[in-house]
């Protein structure tokens, strides 16, 4: 999730709640859902700017509805979670020395997929 991006408007302090982004080619500004992250080329508004959002002449603004749908929380989330914290909760295994390492000068310690190295 997204820690609370604040509006991109000079000297606005409210929390982001949408994402405003261009098409050129198309003379079109979108006004979306707040983006999962924040990108460069994109402005995060708050609800009172993202209210009065207008485009330049000539240019059309679309506004999309957020997905009432996408604001629960699926059954792959839940299960991502789970699998999470049955991850962290897995015993570390004890030091070992890197076969990769003919010297043995590397020791690791791994969890999961990470490992962690060490230099004598």
């Amino acid at each position: 999730m997204n820690p609370a991006r604040r509006c991109s408007r000079t000297a606005c302090g409210r929390k982001a709640v949408n994402t405003l982004t261009y098409v050129y080619a198309d003379q079109i500004a979108v006004l979306g859902p707040l983006a999962t992250y924040a990108e460069p080329h994109a402005y995060d508004l708050c609800e009172v700017h993202s209210e009065r959002l207008s485009a330049p002449r000539g240019w059309e603004v679309m506004r999309l509805a957020p997905d009432p749908a996408a604001a629960e929380p699926t059954s792959d989330d839940l299960l991502a979670l789970a699998d999470a914290v049955r991850e962290a909760a897995r015993p570390v295994e004890p030091h070992r020395v890197d076969p990769a390492d003919e010297h043995g000068s590397r020791v690791t310690t791994r969890r999961g997929h990470l490992r962690a190295l060490t230099t004598d």
